[in-house]
């Protein structure tokens, strides 16, 4: 997926605001208020941020080494950054963000 693909599939998803808050190179997407995926537009190969639950995190790491990192610059139990290329299908990526997006949906806002 590159990242108009992304941005297309996000923001068709439910409640979901686009937003620059940390510069015009980082996409965040929201819903409730909350950050549920990072997208950074000028990484090559291209890498998002997705929320996930700690021992799935820790699993998807083991399985995808090289492809699924610890969150960068973020809670690395509750954050995955995906490399969008190689190993990575589009099903899986639509997966994570659609977990992410679930996680981060089902709080509600203070």
């Amino acid at each position: 997926m590159n990242v108009e693909e992304i941005r297309d599939y996000v923001l068709a998803m439910p409640d979901v605001e686009e937003c620059f808050p940390f510069g015009e190179e980082t996409a965040v997407y929201k819903t409730a208020g909350r950050m549920f995926l990072l997208m950074g537009l000028t990484n090559i190969p291209l890498q998002i941020n997705v929320k996930c639950e700690p021992d799935v995190a820790l699993e998807l790491r083991g399985e995808y080494p090289d492809h699924v990192l610890p969150g960068y610059h973020m809670n690395k139990a509750h954050w995955n950054t995906l490399i969008c290329e190689g190993r990575l299908t589009r099903s899986f990526i639509s997966q994570q963000i659609v977990r992410s997006h679930g996680l981060v949906g089902k709080k509600k806002k203070k």
